[in-house]
């Protein structure tokens, strides 16, 4: 039953088309490293053809040497041993040697991509990836799998088994490459460099996705609006936008939020911590991020530039709101009356028409208005024309 296994997990590597690629399961391999998966070990069976090959050229060795191949005149004890080796010959031309065949030739070419395997075992596996079976499914999930190795590396997820832990920090890990990529987090080893800006990177997918920077590529567009992405992270997102999806909570407040990185910002709210301080003004902000764009106001840099008209902008933001100027793109729209707008906040606020909603009171008279520029425009009245 182990034999079994193995053959499939070294099928899992070897497999695997050029251009192949699978969503559902890059989660767990997309460094291309499966450090845990061994490859094929022919060494046992070159290692018995060649006594034969040996056995069948020594004297009185007692071989039969009717019982030889056709092909390359290798003789054989038995027909069994004979049949087993002209099922892996790949009938080599004249001028092959016997060594060739012993070296393990592809004799097994998938029709769809042109890629070769030297056993018909591989390649039916690898048919998997152009046929798209999957023939091994999970009884918890159902979500299926080609190679029964992965299902096994799945069902980890349901079971919480984590059989690899750090020496150092005592962190588990499901898959040994995963615990191989944790590693270098303590050598501080960063094998991977971009060769167009020298940058390393512990793991080859970070550099992959780091690359797309400077190749200017985005692959991944949403179905919904066509925004494109250069990660699938960003994507999946994205799509939280669309469907409504805020699966994380404030504990304090019980706002909803998209993703865990916006909680976290948001909690800075109730917590009042803003850890980072502006040298030339001494304003504060709860994100590193938020600092280095309130710098842009001491240092005059507007880093952004429109393409049509060459205006800048201090944030890309802005620029994207501008943007629309150009193209008299208006993607917020009401419901109501269907009249549509360049920002959502415009939005919001017509919205307060039909609602009748007036959030901004005046602190004088208590008047109330819908808008904060007609408040401002009122208080004229009670500060003699100066806006307060």
């Amino acid at each position: 039953m182990k034999a079994t296994t193995e053959g499939e997990e070294d099928a899992e590597d070897v497999n695997t088309p050029r251009d192949a690629t699978d969503s559902s399961e890059s989660e767990v391999t997309d460094d291309g490293e499966d450090d845990d998966v061994e490859q094929p070990d022919s060494g046992s069976e070159t290692e018995d053809s060649d006594d034969e090959w040996k056995d069948s050229r020594t004297p009185d060795s007692g071989v039969n040497r009717s019982l030889s191949c056709s092909e390359c005149g290798q003789q054989f004890n038995n027909k069994r041993s004979l049949q087993s080796h002209m099922a892996d010959h790949s009938a080599p031309t004249s001028s092959s040697s016997a060594s060739e065949v012993q070296a393990g030739l592809k004799l097994y070419g998938c029709p769809d991509c042109g890629k070769c395997f030297n056993k018909k075992d591989y390649l039916n596996k690898h048919m998997k990836y152009h046929t798209g079976e999957k023939p091994y499914g999970c009884d918890v999930c159902e979500q299926r799998f080609r190679v029964k190795s992965k299902l096994n590396r799945h069902m980890k997820i349901h079971t919480g088994e984590k059989p690899f832990s750090c020496e150092v920090c005592e962190q588990k890990f499901r898959v040994k490459s995963s615990l191989n990529r944790h590693i270098r987090v303590h050598t501080g080893d960063k094998p991977f460099s971009c060769d167009f800006c020298g940058r390393k990177f512990r793991n080859k997918s970070t550099l992959n996705n780091h690359i797309r920077i400077h190749a200017g590529e985005k692959a991944f567009i949403c179905d919904v609006c066509e925004q494109k992405f250069r990660l699938k992270s960003t994507l999946k997102s994205h799509m939280k936008v669309h469907t409504g999806d805020k699966p994380f909570i404030c504990d304090v407040c019980g706002q909803r939020f998209i993703g865990k990185s916006a909680l976290n910002r948001h909690m800075a709210i109730h917590t009042g911590d803003k850890p980072f301080g502006c040298d030339v003004c001494g304003k504060r902000f709860s994100e590193n991020s938020h600092l280095n764009c309130h710098m842009r106001i001491h240092t005059g840099d507007k880093p952004f530039s429109c393409d049509v008209c060459e205006q800048r902008f201090r944030f890309k933001s802005n620029l994207n709101r501008h943007v629309k100027s150009h193209t008299g793109e208006r993607p917020f729209g009401c419901d109501v009356c269907g009249r549509r707008f360049f920002q959502k906040s415009a939005l919001n606020g017509h919205m307060t028409i039909h609602r009748r909603d007036k959030p901004f009171g005046c602190d004088v008279c208590g008047r109330r208005f819908t808008a904060k520029p007609t408040l401002k425009n009122h208080m004229r009245i009670h500060t003699g024309g100066e806006t307060a």
